[in-house]
């Protein structure tokens, strides 16, 4: 490994390091699952390689019954992962210039590796394209890990899943934390929840999601420069709090 590799590396580890300890978990969590439901365990490693979808896969293991069509696992997976679709959109700037990269990094784009790029402040010396590489390859393999650990351990033992399916809103609830903690500005929160609420009593539980998307970048839209303003002043105020600490 090159030195401007392994600096890559080092400056993306850490970061990846509590997706690392969530993935094990939720991954084992899907493994689990999916075992117990009667598949093979090298089934969670063949689905955390070539889908990479954490809700998407927890859903998958009902939908994989005799007398589900192909139509509604589509349209089931398509509501279910209609936000990375945004969140492609917020990325399109950031993964310019990444050349034969881009397709393997918009297939490894989840809600916790968007969370860590898309709040990525590259030390210096370090090149973008190789820190965001690293990262999404780290949670990646993570989650392969998890899948294939669940699967073999679901393979020898016997466990009551019931109500396993939880830790996948546990993560997204940690991350919504942790965004909450890192930034200052909160308005981009209030809009998303303000969104998910009205749409939730419009249209229900089971079709708020893509409406409640769509109303929330509509939102973003609206106020980008408030909340890009209000970006940029904190990241020239960070130096100078890090003087004073």
């Amino acid at each position: 490994m090159s030195h401007e590799l392994k600096n890559s590396f080092i400056a993306a580890f850490p970061r990846t390091i509590p997706i690392l300890t969530g993935y094990l978990f939720l991954g084992g969590g899907f493994g689990l699952l999916l075992t117990s439901a009667g598949y093979p365990w090298y089934w969670t490693t063949i689905m955390a390689i070539v889908i990479y979808a954490g809700m998407g896969q927890y859903v998958a293991v009902n939908m994989l019954a005799p007398g589900v069509s192909l139509i509604d696992v589509f349209l089931v997976q398509a509501t279910i992962n209609a936000r990375h679709s945004f969140y492609g959109i917020t990325m399109l700037q950031k993964y310019n210039g990444m050349g034969k990269l881009k397709p393997y990094l918009i297939f490894t784009m989840t809600d916790e590796t968007f969370s860590l790029l898309c709040s990525a402040k590259i030390p210096e010396g370090v090149s973008e394209k190789q820190y965001f590489f690293f990262v999404s390859l780290l949670d990646h393999l993570y989650w392969i890990c998890g899948c294939t650990l669940g699967g073999v351990i679901g393979s020898l033992l016997k466990f009551d899943t019931t109500g396993i399916e939880m830790i996948m809103t546990s993560l997204f609830l940690t991350i919504a934390i942790d965004q909450w903690k890192d930034n200052k500005d909160h308005l981009p929160v209030f809009i998303g929840g303000i969104a998910a609420v009205v749409c939730l009593v419009i249209f229900g539980a089971e079709h708020f999601i893509i409406p409640a998307l769509i109303l929330l970048t509509a939102g973003l839209l609206l106020f980008r420069k408030r909340i890009e303003a209000a970006t940029t002043t904190e990241a020239l105020c960070e130096p100078e709090e890090r003087e004073e600490e």
